[in-house]
């Protein structure tokens, strides 16, 4: 691992630390070592075949609201983190696929931006290529206990015309990083301050451990009103930190909670009992159109791929949006086969014989 040059100053040698370590997260993704060692409990998820459907497969709708648009599909692609010598061209592909594809987009964290540094792409420029989805901003929740309150959130949102805030939640990533910030009291009250004092909606966001139904509850009394469960069955932030750790200690300490977290299945499920008016963004291992699906009938409103979708956003538009064509394609046969011309009917489709911790009534808004 390269260190900062000690001549610089401090806060220079804060950006340069801070861009070597997303390099070395998108490094280590890239490489296949941060892959679940959980399922996502999506899987006990069985939908009832309809062998006569009474719906045609292309007038299937999969459009539907989110943060004030009409979007195309439940499909957003989600924060990806990554040093400004890749995330420029990465935000640029993201921003024109979506754009054309009419899917919300959540970029990843802000931090450096904010505090002086490269913006790699996050600036107006986003927006010019992508002015009619719904763009989220993005720091970290543990922040707002380092100075970080509505000036800060408003420079990440006017940067790119954002239409909502994410505050993430990474406590395991925290405390198993050499770099962590390890102080978290108070921070419920702060993200609650918060959500109150911006005029775009602030979504609480877990980066692959799953919000529990407590803390959602919690958090709603604060004024949240959309949350990101983002549970355990995808990118496991613990295995990337074991494999960045500058010494053995570290990398023990951080392996040992390898498929730490909630189940995404579970998380959904929690979330959409605690907070039955909340808007529920479900991901952590969502990869196809079927995960999609299963996570919709949960009680997701929407889902989001990240690192599902790395290597194509990588790779170029072009990639990018076959992949997410085939991810549509596979939630637009999902709903032809169980008879349900809509999402709406996609949330009461028939399952067959359904886990214990996936099954029974989903509150909805309105009933």
């Amino acid at each position: 691992m390269t260190h900062p040059d000690p001549s610089l100053g401090k806060d220079k040698i804060s950006d340069l630390t801070l861009t070597s370590r997303k390099e070395q997260h998108l490094d280590v993704v890239l490489a296949g070592q941060a892959g679940a060692t959980v399922t996502t409990g999506l899987e006990a998820v069985i939908f009832e075949h309809v062998a006569l459907p009474e719906v045609s497969w292309d007038d299937v709708d999969l459009s539907t609201d989110f943060l004030g648009h009409r979007i195309g599909a439940p499909v957003m692609i989600g924060s990806m983190t990554g040093g400004p010598s890749r995330a420029g061209a990465i935000n640029r592909a993201l921003a024109q696929v979506c754009q054309q594809l009419r899917l919300p987009l959540a970029v990843g964290s802000q931090r450096v931006m904010i505090e002086g540094g490269s913006a790699a792409g996050l600036d107006g420029s986003l927006r010019q290529l992508a002015p009619d989805i719904p763009i989220l901003a993005n720091f970290g929740a543990a922040q707002l206990n380092r100075g970080f309150g509505r000036d800060q959130a408003m420079r990440a949102l006017e940067a790119i015309g954002a239409d909502a805030l994410i505050l993430h939640l990474n406590p395991l990533q925290e405390a198993v990083q050499p770099e962590g910030d390890r102080d978290w009291r108070g921070l419920a009250a702060k993200i609650g301050a918060l959500a109150r004092a911006l005029p775009v909606p602030v979504v609480v966001k877990e980066v692959g451990a799953g919000l529990s139904a407590p803390v959602v509850t919690r958090l709603a009394a604060e004024g949240v009103t959309v949350f990101d469960v983002a549970g355990a069955g995808g990118t496991d932030w613990a295995r990337v930190e074991a494999a960045r750790a500058p010494d053995r200690a570290a990398a023990q300490i951080a392996a040992c909670f390898a498929g730490w977290g909630i189940p995404t299945a579970r998380a959904i499920r929690g979330a959409r009992q605690a907070a039955p008016d909340a808007t529920i963004i479900g991901s952590g291992g969502i990869v196809t159109g079927l995960d999609a699906a299963r996570a919709i009938r949960l009680g997701a409103d929407v889902v989001s791929l990240a690192g599902a979708v790395l290597a194509s956003a990588i790779d170029g538009p072009e990639a990018l949006e076959r992949q997410l064509a085939v991810v549509l394609g596979q939630l637009r046969t999902a709903c032809f086969c169980t008879g349900s011309a809509d999402l709406a009917a996609l949330r009461q489709a028939r399952l067959v014989s359904p886990d214990p911790a996936t099954s029974g009534t989903i509150p909805r808004p309105g009933g």
